[in-house]
């Protein structure tokens, strides 16, 4: 005879009411920034390891690489997997800020789906700048809800900023990072070694994102630029000493900034500095600034702001643009100069900050505080004074 499970039928209407759920729950997130010189040397094997732990065999590994980089690394990248012997396949995409869009993304997606990687694995390796790294990272995130990545940053903006956070991204409609997520990467090696082959002004774009820091965070990092800016640039941070300490403090001020507010929960961030005015006008000025130059205007923009305000004293404020010169960081252009555009430009950040400006100025050498009510008479007479500077 077959069994039955009786199932209760509700007695009156009241018992009958709709009901409702919660889902509560939490998602760990942990993961490194890590040192690795000479990341190709045949004997560093930190590309083979999933997680702290070697890959299973065979291993297998998709390579997304500037195409720049893998015209200078192509001959050490493959002797380092043949070595291991790694099944590799290399996709090389052009990249620059006005190709950071939904194609890219695709065409990623279509190179995951035609080698078959496996989702958990076999992690995504993203070689490259920023922009490379926002985008692998986007398509690491959608393909197939979440595959692992990796991190190779190669240009000191990329080493000191891109590497360090969880966001990913593309432009959109002509706003940069319009379209993207949060999703941190398994691991960021960070090769410093990678400098050598890299031109002097995407060493000094790189140093935006650092003067950031020390200006509102971190007053010795500051005075470590002011001292030893040009020899960083001519050096292009190799050899150990001050080019190590001013890499460390960099990402140790980003992790302490962005580690208890990974998500964004909270709309005041110092880190924000320097990104209040200059998204909308870098992408104005496309292909003319690279990202960590419009950083650089708009810290001289929001210095100037901060001084009118009596937050900075004219001697610090002389030290800011004294040390912006010998980073050989631009501390005017036209479209900083424009009363108009940069109170649109503040418009647009009110949106993405929820309402209110959050504006952060700094108040001396290595702090700051945030402002909403900055007019447009204010930066009126600020984009006067830059135009005179």
């Amino acid at each position: 005879m077959p069994s039955y499970i009786k199932i209760n039928q509700p007695q009156t209407s009241q018992e009958n009411k709709a009901r409702n759920w919660s889902v509560n729950t939490s998602l760990g997130v942990n993961y490194k920034i890590v040192e690795s010189k000479d990341l190709f040397a045949i004997e560093n094997r930190n590309l083979l390891f999933l997680d702290g732990k070697p890959s299973k065999l065979p291993i297998r590994r998709l390579v997304v690489i500037d195409e720049k980089v893998y015209s200078l690394y192509r001959e050490p990248i493959h002797e380092y997997f043949d070595a291991h012997a790694v099944e590799l396949r290399i996709l090389p995409l052009p990249i620059s800020e006005p190709e950071k869009n939904w194609g890219a993304v695709e065409r990623i997606l279509e190179e995951l789906d035609a080698f078959k990687i496996l989702r958990r694995d076999e992690p995504l390796i993203a070689i490259g700048g920023g922009v490379l790294l926002d985008i692998a990272g986007l398509a690491a995130n959608l393909y197939r809800r979440g595959i692992p990545y990796i991190r190779v940053p190669t240009n000191l903006l990329a080493l000191v900023d891109a590497s360090v956070g969880a966001k990913t991204g593309v432009n959109f409609q002509g706003y940069r990072n319009r379209i993207g997520t949060y999703y941190p990467p398994l691991v960021a090696f960070l090769d410093k070694t990678f400098l050598r082959t890299v031109d002097t002004r995407q060493i000094c774009n790189g140093l935006g994102e650092i003067l950031k820091i020390g200006l509102v965070k971190d007053r010795e990092l500051f005075e470590l630029l002011e001292k030893h800016g040009d020899l960083l640039v001519t050096k292009r941070f190799q050899g150990p000493g001050v080019p190590d300490l001013v890499i460390q403090r960099a990402i140790q001020g980003m992790v302490e900034e962005l580690e208890p507010n990974l998500w964004e929960k909270q709309l005041e961030r110092l880190v924000d500095f320097g990104h209040s005015f200059s998204p909308v006008i870098e992408m104005r000025a496309l292909p003319e600034l690279l990202h960590g130059e419009a950083v650089a205007l708009d810290l001289a923009f929001s210095s100037v702001l901060a001084f009118q305000r009596g937050l900075l004293n004219s001697l610090d404020l002389d030290r800011v643009f004294k040390t912006m010169k010998i980073l050989r960081l631009p501390t005017t252009h036209p479209l900083f100069c424009k009363p108009a555009l940069l109170y649109e430009a503040l418009e647009e950040t009110v949106k993405h900050r929820n309402g209110l400006q959050r504006l952060p100025l700094p108040t001396g050498i290595g702090s700051a505080r945030f402002f909403n009510d900055v007019t447009f008479e204010e930066i009126e007479m600020a984009a006067s004074t830059l135009k005179q500077r």
